[in-house]
């Protein structure tokens, strides 16, 4: 494992940062070269988002806006909207469509948990973490909450305790594919890519796992030097041009974290001749 790479809190953590926002774009590329091209967005309004191309988004983001245009307080409608909105990266805008929906329905759990994702989504975390926490009730807990609060506490650094929310949500829901990503990058954050990789392979072979999940752990096993098994990966649901330009910046992203660590290990020699 590269230099780059071990598990020091100092290095880890800035890797890690790098590698959470990584782990976006190569989700977000999945969707857009997704192979499911056929249908239009009328006859496939039900359909996950991640399974469409960018054109079929772009179809779905103008439908949606003229039927969220036509009654704001359609939660349904407003929900896919802002859905869509973040996929496109318009994270803003999804936000404001999801602070107009929460005042008309303050006390629905799914519009609740879906702000404080829309909030987390532009770094406003500590407000995010207050929707989602209202949105749950304790005694009927949902299991998708309990792992959005925890990937919410990651993020703010709490590992410890997103890591124990992680498996209490495992508990409710066994061997969930997102909530073991979710917990899997949550190693990515602190440098331990090689725990990471054992939650995100077991996360890929469990029935159910989508897209983000396989991508993310292309992603890891990238991050460890592997290319060519990480680009065998992502080019089963990806164009091999697509799965190519993430490798590239994946090795452009590793070289720089060396050159920075040589520069940093330079500096530090300097100061202790002086």
């Amino acid at each position: 494992m590269p230099a780059s790479m071990s598990r020091t809190n100092a290095g880890g953590r800035g890797l890690g940062c790098a590698a959470v926002l990584l782990a976006i774009a190569l989700a977000a590329s999945g969707c857009g070269t997704s192979r499911e091209t056929t249908g239009s967005i009328g006859r496939d309004s039900g359909r996950p988002l991640e399974t469409m191309s960018s054109l079929q988004l772009n179809e779905a983001a103008h439908s949606l806006g003229k039927a969220y245009t036509r009654d704001t307080k359609d939660s349904s409608v407003a929900l896919r909207y802002a859905n869509v909105l973040q996929m496109q990266g318009n994270t803003e805008q999804a936000l404001a469509v999801m602070r107009k929906l929460v005042i008309d329905h303050p006390k629905d759990r799914t519009v609740l948990a879906a702000y404080g994702k829309a909030l987390a989504a532009v770094g406003q975390l500590e407000p995010a973490l207050d929707a989602i926490r209202r949105a749950q009730t304790p005694e009927y807990p949902d299991w998708k909450l309990v792992s959005a609060e925890a990937a919410i506490l990651d993020q703010l650094g709490d590992s410890e305790n997103a890591r124990a929310l992680y498996r209490k949500a495992l508990d409710m829901k066994p061997n969930e594919p997102s909530v073991m990503s979710n917990l899997g990058m949550s190693y990515v954050l602190q440098g331990d890519l090689r725990t990471a990789e054992t939650y995100l392979r077991d996360a890929a072979n469990q029935p159910g796992a989508d897209s983000r999940v396989r991508q993310n752990l292309a992603l890891v096993v990238g991050l460890q030097g592997n290319f060519q098994e990480a680009q065998q990966i992502a080019s089963r649901e990806l164009s091999p041009e697509q799965a190519e330009a993430n490798m590239a910046y994946l090795r452009k992203m590793l070289a720089q974290q060396n050159a920075w660590n040589q520069i940093k290990a330079e500096d530090k020699g300097k100061q202790t001749t002086n």
